[in-house]
């Protein structure tokens, strides 16, 4: 018996969406301008993001709820860190801290993680799902626009135990209809989804004041 929890989601994270897409920074980066520190600062801060998020979700893999969406092939600690290697070298992790906004998306996955684990599954469908939907097509902007080979400096985005995206896509949506949960605890999983999109898009706009200052105010107003 389905609980429709894949359909509320997308259904009451479309506005977060629609906002996330609206920032400045999203809206020259799909028209493929794109800065180098801008990127890098994001991938760093995406580093310790997910390293916390997947230290959570390995923590509570036994989970009712955190189980049937433990999929380890998403994981991007692994990835990510080849990027800060690219980007940093050899010392990378003496070199890089978290954003303030970064720090904020952090505190929130160990407050959840400590006090309602079951919310992480939010925050699991909101990066992931995006990273095998638009994270796709940012990886091919972000490699012309830096004129980088391959996925060298954007490991981020290849999720190589994952061949196939749309059928894992749905295998993924397919897990979140089986879980055996109330209409309180979805209603919580939706709000806490649309919290992960304010939690991201915090992250996006402080790399807003570093664009305005690469492109100069007048270029960035006309891009957005």
């Amino acid at each position: 018996m389905s609980n429709d929890l894949a359909m509320k989601l997308r259904v009451g994270t479309q506005q977060a969406h629609t906002d996330s897409e609206n920032l400045g920074f999203m809206k020259c980066f799909v028209k493929g301008v794109v800065d180098r520190d801008c990127f890098i600062q994001l991938l760093r801060n995406f580093y310790f993001v997910y390293s916390e998020l997947e230290t959570a979700i390995e923590k509570h893999k036994q989970h009712p709820v955190i189980n049937l969406i433990y999929f380890p092939e998403l994981n991007r600690q692994s990835s990510l860190e080849q990027d800060m290697l690219f980007y940093y070298g050899n010392q990378w992790h003496k070199r890089i801290t978290p954003s303030p906004a970064a720090q904020a998306y952090i505190a929130r996955i160990q407050q959840i993680s400590t006090h309602e684990p079951a919310l992480l599954l939010a925050h699991s469908y909101t990066r992931y799902l995006g990273d095998l939907s638009g994270g796709q097509m940012l990886q091919k902007i972000a490699q012309s626009a830096l004129k980088l080979s391959g996925y060298e400096g954007t490991s981020f985005y290849n999720f190589q135990q994952i061949p196939d995206k749309q059928a894992f896509k749905e295998k993924y949506r397919q897990a979140l209809d089986k879980l055996s949960i109330d209409d309180k605890t979805t209603d919580k999983i939706v709000a806490e989804a649309n919290h992960a999109f304010k939690l991201n898009m915090q992250i996006l706009k402080e790399l807003e004041s570093i664009l305005i200052q690469a492109l100069g105010r007048a270029t960035y107003n006309e891009l957005t």
